[in-house]
């Protein structure tokens, strides 16, 4: 489905409607590392989660599967999931600006372990992701990485070097 992604995503026009709330794809299809079941990524700044819900509502309620909901905890994010063109979407509004989201960080320092490892490191994440792995855990799972992979990679996102 790689080849489909970008096609999936100009069809939604998911960026432009969300242009207001400075939307970035983010996740395993940008990172070449998606497997059946995998979703656009959509992180975006929202600090009017209300706004951000209607112009979600208004654009995509219609589409497949739609589904909207507000987290209860932390910075109560608004979630929404959906189908166009046969490819799952997860748009993300949180009042965090998107450079300081957890998501985005964790996609940051992916795209660098990918950058920097090469084809073999990439191919052993992907047998982890065909396995059955989340994302994250995939790399920790590579990279031996002990505790919560979500923090560990974090670690590595904070400084310490990924060499």
């Amino acid at each position: 489905m790689s080849a489909n992604w970008r096609a999936a995503l100009d069809r939604s026009n998911v960026l432009t409607v969300l242009a207001a709330f400075d939307p970035r794809v983010a996740g395993t299809f940008p990172l070449g590392i998606d497997v059946p079941g995998s979703d656009i990524d959509v992180l975006c700044h929202a600090p009017d989660a209300h706004a951000f819900a209607r112009v979600v509502w208004g654009a995509f309620a219609g589409a497949q599967g739609f589904a909207m909901h507000q987290w209860a905890h932390d910075e109560r994010a608004v979630v929404a999931g959906f189908t166009i063109a046969g490819v799952p979407f997860e748009l993300f509004g949180s009042p965090v600006p998107v450079d300081a989201q957890m998501g985005w960080r964790h996609f940051e320092i992916e795209r660098r372990l990918l950058d920097e490892r090469g084809d073999d490191f990439r191919a052993s994440v992907m047998a982890a992701r065909r396995r059955g792995m989340k994302t994250e855990p995939a790399f920790a799972h590579v990279l031996g990485l002990e505790g919560d992979p979500y923090a560990a990679l974090l670690r590595m996102a904070d400084g310490a070097s990924t060499g």
